[in-house]
């Protein structure tokens, strides 16, 4: 009888290390898709047909504090992301910000 259950076990185990990878697969691939719907500030930019000039204009800031956000030297605030959202007509989940390379 021990060994009965101890083969149930055994069995039990291979469906949870089953579950665990499929559930991680799953995970692995959503993520993959919310990182290739992820794109730069400054692409999100361009596809808005927009000029650093004229972004700059809108949202009431200098040219160079655009180019320092969109270069990671710096980081808009949050109610400057909301605006960046609305002007760029995306949502700031799919806007990333560059992050400053060593």
């Amino acid at each position: 009888m021990s060994t009965k259950s101890q083969k149930n076990f055994d069995f039990s185990i291979d469906i949870k290390k089953n579950l665990i990878y499929y559930m991680l697969r799953k995970l692995k691939k959503r993520k993959e898709v919310i990182k290739i719907l992820r794109i730069s500030l400054a692409a999100a930019r361009v596809n808005a047909n927009m000029t650093q000039e004229e972004a700059a204009k809108a949202l009431c800031i200098s040219k160079n504090t655009l180019v320092s956000w969109e270069k990671g030297v710096t980081e808009p605030t949050v109610s400057k992301m909301r605006e960046l959202s609305a002007l760029y007509a995306m949502p700031m989940d799919n806007i990333f910000l560059s992050t400053k390379s060593n």
